[in-house]
């Protein structure tokens, strides 16, 4: 369910289909952005994969512009010299919230894009990112980005964008050390409780980032500790509408509890549960 991956993004070529503006998009449109190092034939193949229609709405993502924005936070190999991660950002109902899935991204969790683009403002969108190989991923957060801000008809501010970057390496670096499933949830859960109790200084940030470790059985060092505190001092000095914040965390989790809770949820659950059991039982057998 949980697939590593990374990324990142950023969006300037637009081709733009002439027969409606972006600001006519409605419920169930699509606005797509695509690497601009793919092949003809790899956007053809992606495009169908996305079952994207022929006069959909495309953004594209220059290697250049994943340097500009993520340069800051990731090195220049991690970025590499091509952009070919690519997304579908369709128009959810309203109210519904955010949903990621992604194919052949491997460093970032679909949790942590959900996390940036809560950050960035983003909201009722189901967000597909995918790519013909496994890439990191650096092309496509900007890119989903710079297409929700089209597709809404509604500007982000720069220093929001660059935050939402910066938030997404500095999850997957943590989740480099304490796990990606960890760190989304980190993550989640110190920014729920930042928008809920919006603390005033240093000394409260810490604790709320120390609690919030401690429940979910997370050990941090204390760089780790320090870094947490600067992100989330510089996402407090933004104009972020902390009650949208709170209201995306909230749909969010209420997603993966429904699911839990459907038919095709117990399924998967139950899956699970077999699985371990055919574990315990081999286990067994080799000690009888």
């Amino acid at each position: 369910m949980m697939k590593k991956l990374l990324l990142l993004l950023t969006a300037v070529c637009l081709f733009l289909i002439p027969v409606r503006s972006f600001a006519d998009m409605a419920e169930g449109d699509m606005i797509v952005t695509l690497g601009e190092n793919l092949t003809e034939t790899q956007k053809n193949q992606l495009l169908e994969e996305m079952g994207a229609p022929k006069d959909v709405q495309i953004v594209t993502v220059s290697n250049q512009e994943e340097h500009q924005y993520l340069g800051k936070y990731v090195s220049k190999s991690l970025i590499g010299t091509k952009a070919i991660s690519s997304s579908a950002i369709t128009i959810a109902p309203s109210g519904s919230g955010i949903k990621v899935k992604t194919k052949n991204i491997n460093w970032v969790t679909d949790e942590m894009y959900v996390n940036a683009l809560i950050t960035a403002g983003v909201k009722d969108a189901d967000i597909y990112i995918t790519a013909p190989i496994s890439v990191s991923g650096t092309a496509a957060l900007t890119g989903i980005i710079k297409a929700y801000e089209i597709s809404a008809d509604k500007t982000i501010p720069e220093e929001v964008k660059q935050a939402a970057n910066q938030e997404m390496v500095e999850t997957a670096k943590l989740g480099d050390a304490i796990g990606a499933e960890n760190a989304a949830a980190l993550i989640a859960k110190i920014k729920e409780e930042v928008a809920k109790n919006q603390p005033k200084n240093d000394q409260e940030l810490r604790a709320i980032i120390e609690q919030a470790a401690k429940e979910l059985n997370v050990t941090l060092t204390e760089d780790q500790i320090q870094r947490l505190i600067d992100l989330f001092n510089k996402l407090k000095s933004l104009n972020i509408d902390w009650n949208q914040v709170s209201d995306q965390l909230n749909k969010a989790k209420d997603r993966i509890s429904k699911f839990l809770q459907s038919e095709e949820g117990q399924g998967f659950l139950e899956k699970v549960k077999q699985f371990f059991i055919w574990l315990i039982d081999t286990i067994k057998a080799l000690f009888s």
